[in-house]
């Protein structure tokens, strides 16, 4: 028994033997490493799946942003047409005119009536958003009104504040009704046209501007207030020193929005009044020299210009106003 005992114990020693040397066999010949790990690339190199993913929005980026960028630049150069397949170089001639020609900047001007809608329009979307952060009656419904305008298309926008405002329209007939038997031409005097069409702007963009504070407020931690009350603070010392400074980075976003937006503002001029009574804004005269003059390189130099200006406006104000990470705790 005991004999039969050692010869069972021996054997499995050398069985155990066998086959760890032809594991140790099998491993020198695929070259020491356990396959699964050697399916997983050994963990070196970088990994590829992750840009097979990003090969077509990369590529739709540069062909539909960064190859007509580059074009448009090109373009700037030259005195083409649009049609004529020759494109003439012309230099910096187009540049020259344009910081050279008081017609090209003197559309400039009209963007301060659409900067000064943008200043408003940021205040009402503030002072409503901070209302409609709390606890209000509706406040729902009020949210949805105020958005709804931002969601509509701009062109009917257009369309329906030109029936609002044209002689004999809707806000005629109403202002008829309070007494007003000589209202203004809202859109054909040159003094006022302007400004009925940077209300019509701060009516469509305020939404955009209120749902970005309101989501900035809302995500303020409410134990600030719970305190704020303890110590008895009033609503303005709550807006001052808990919801300006927690928002700081909105602000800053919404008034980069503001300035170049004022600056490249054109739908609701170009559908409403089609740049008449001087309501050119330097968009539309960028259109109007390319597609009705036929000047596509002095338009690409002007479009040039407006993205220098907006990206040397939105250098200045990370400058001024860098953005910080605001602790309130």
């Amino acid at each position: 028994m005991t004999s039969e005992l050692r010869t069972a114990t021996v054997a499995g020693r050398s069985g155990s033997a066998e086959a760890g040397g032809s594991a140790r066999n099998l491993l020198s010949r695929r070259g020491g490493r356990p396959a699964a790990r050697r399916g997983r690339g050994g963990g070196h190199g970088l990994p590829v799946t992750p840009w097979l993913f990003l090969i077509a929005p990369l590529g739709l980026l540069i062909l539909f942003t960064y190859v007509p960028v580059a074009n448009m630049l090109w373009y700037s150069f030259t005195s083409w047409d649009g049609i004529d397949p020759v494109k003439e170089p012309a230099g910096l001639e187009n540049y020259v005119r344009i910081f050279t020609d008081p017609d090209m900047w003197q559309v400039f001007l009209v963007s301060v009536y659409y900067l000064a809608g943008a200043v408003v329009q940021m205040v009402l979307a503030l002072y409503f958003a901070t209302i409609l952060s709390f606890s209000t009656r509706f406040r729902n419904l009020f949210k949805g009104i105020l958005f709804f305008p931002y969601l509509i298309n701009g062109v009917a926008i257009g369309l329906v504040f030109l029936f609002l405002l044209r002689p004999g329209g809707t806000l005629d007939a109403l202002l008829a009704v309070a007494g007003v038997a000589e209202p203004p031409q809202w859109l054909g005097d040159p003094s006022i046209a302007n400004v009925s069409l940077a209300a019509t702007s701060v009516w469509r963009y305020m939404g955009l501007n209120f749902v970005l504070f309101l989501g900035a407020i809302q995500s303020i931690p409410t134990e600030l207030y719970e305190a704020a009350d303890l110590d008895g603070a009033t609503s303005w010392q709550k807006f001052r020193f808990i919801i300006a400074p927690a928002i700081r980075p909105i602000i800053g976003l919404t008034t980069i929005l503001a300035i170049s937006g004022s600056l490249s503002v054109f739908e609701i001029p170009w559908i409403m009044t089609n740049g008449a009574n001087g309501t050119t804004t330097f968009v539309i005269q960028t259109v109007q020299q390319a597609f009705q003059f036929g000047k596509f390189g002095l338009a690409s130099a002007m479009a040039v210009v407006l993205l220098l200006i907006v990206l040397l406006i939105t250098w200045v104000q990370r400058w001024l106003f860098p953005e910080e990470r605001t602790d309130l705790t």
